[in-house]
């Protein structure tokens, strides 16, 4: 005798999510074309960054040392240096400095010191001019000085100020006496270093009892400098 099977029921939920319609071939092309976009302003933008650091760089290594040096000029037949310092370096002083040497340039005085504009000076905040350091800011400064000499007679080494509060006369602010036999004719080095409370538009210079007895043979044998503290 023969059974017969129940058919099979299905149930269909009208609830049931639909799948996800794929974007149509235009909304695709649209994206893209946005993304492409976004990512061409991107690149844009990066390269003009790059393009403005470049520019940077040119001036900061190629323009301002002309600049630098075309700042300097004649004035009265001597030198008159900006206040600027080297761009070789990579952090400026917070306050004002100047290290200056001796160079194959210099012209001395008979008895002050003249100091070369060409031996790498360190001049910042300060104007070098007429041999004399001129100060631009008021404040305490160490001031230092060192020669090298030849051992004949009487030498003496000294760093002297002009001030318009004694206008007329300079002010020994340090000094250094050395005496030897004529005959010596052996070298030595004097070193002078202090604080001074120093005005704007003081002269500091230095001053020797002959400048033709400076040996120099290098131009770190002899220096002349100051920094604010």
């Amino acid at each position: 005798m023969l059974k017969h099977e129940n058919p099979n029921v299905y149930v269909v939920d009208s609830h049931a999510n639909l799948p996800p319609i794929p974007p149509r071939l235009g909304q695709r092309q649209r994206r893209a074309g946005v993304a492409q976009t976004l990512l061409i302003l991107l690149v844009s933008v990066a390269l003009c960054g790059m393009t403005i650091e470049a520019c940077f760089i040119y001036r900061l290594y190629f323009l301002e040392p002309a600049a630098s040096a075309s700042s300097s000029k004649r004035t009265g037949g001597e030198d008159v240096t900006s206040t600027t310092i080297s761009p070789s370096y990579d952090m400026l002083p917070s306050k004002p400095v100047a290290h200056l040497t001796g160079g194959n340039d210099v012209v001395h005085g008979q008895e002050i010191l003249a100091w070369s504009m060409i031996a790498e000076p360190i001049l910042y905040g300060m104007v070098y001019m007429d041999r004399s350091l001129i100060i631009q800011k008021e404040g305490y400064y160490y001031v230092y000085s060192k020669v090298f000499f030849l051992e004949e007679g009487i030498f003496y080494h000294s760093v002297e100020m002009n001030t318009e509060k004694y206008p007329g006369k300079s002010m020994i602010l340090q000094r250094s006496r050395k005496y030897s036999s004529k005959q010596s004719k052996g070298r030595s080095n004097s070193y002078l270093g202090g604080v001074f409370h120093l005005y704007k538009d003081d002269a500091l210079f230095v001053k020797v009892s002959s400048t033709a007895k400076i040996q120099q043979h290098n131009s770190f044998e002899n220096y002349f400098g100051a920094y604010m503290i």
